[in-house]
């Protein structure tokens, strides 16, 4: 059985989450700048975003973690308060559960997502959250995404699974 069709399974009884926080990168290493809303572009990714810029069809147009993920890394970085934006992914969901995306369709506002693949923490993370910053991010780093259909997101915005078929 692939990931694919196992993680499906769940797709039905997963509840909505919500869209809390977007960030978009201008350009590579730069800082990212909080939005309320952005255009979500099929096979390119944010618009804003440096990488909406580069392969068009890459499977990591779009990061995404959950504020569940973030309070886990919290915890395991010993730090009280992380701001999404030093862990540089461009969209936070609360309430779902996002291992269960995993190589699925979703929604977020008006745009359709496939989650691609999971989103590993980069060495850089050392020097933004302190030594063992990286360690704190394994298995919470959250999922890549591409965009399948343009839309706008929004925050506050419904995430939802897309059952297929």
């Amino acid at each position: 059985m692939t990931q694919k069709r196992l993680f499906s399974r769940y797709l039905k009884d997963l509840p909505d989450g919500r869209l809390r926080w977007i960030g978009l990168r201008p350009g590579h290493k730069q800082e990212m700048l909080s939005v309320e809303s952005t255009q979500a572009i099929a096979r390119l990714g944010l618009e804003g975003d440096h990488r909406c810029l580069k392969t068009p069809d890459s499977g990591r147009q779009v990061t995404i973690i959950s504020t569940e993920f973030i309070r886990t890394i919290e915890t395991y970085s010993g730090l009280p308060h992380i701001d999404p934006s030093l862990l540089r992914r461009n969209l936070v969901v609360s309430g779902i559960n996002l291992n269960a995306l995993r190589h699925q369709q979703f929604c977020i506002g008006d745009a359709l997502f496939e989650a691609t693949a999971l989103c590993h923490p980069c060495v850089r993370m050392d020097q933004t959250l302190g030594r063992g910053g990286a360690a704190a991010m394994l298995g919470y780093g959250g999922l890549c995404a591409k965009v399948l259909e343009s839309g706008e997101i929004r925050i506050g915005d419904l995430v939802r699974g897309v059952v297929q078929g």
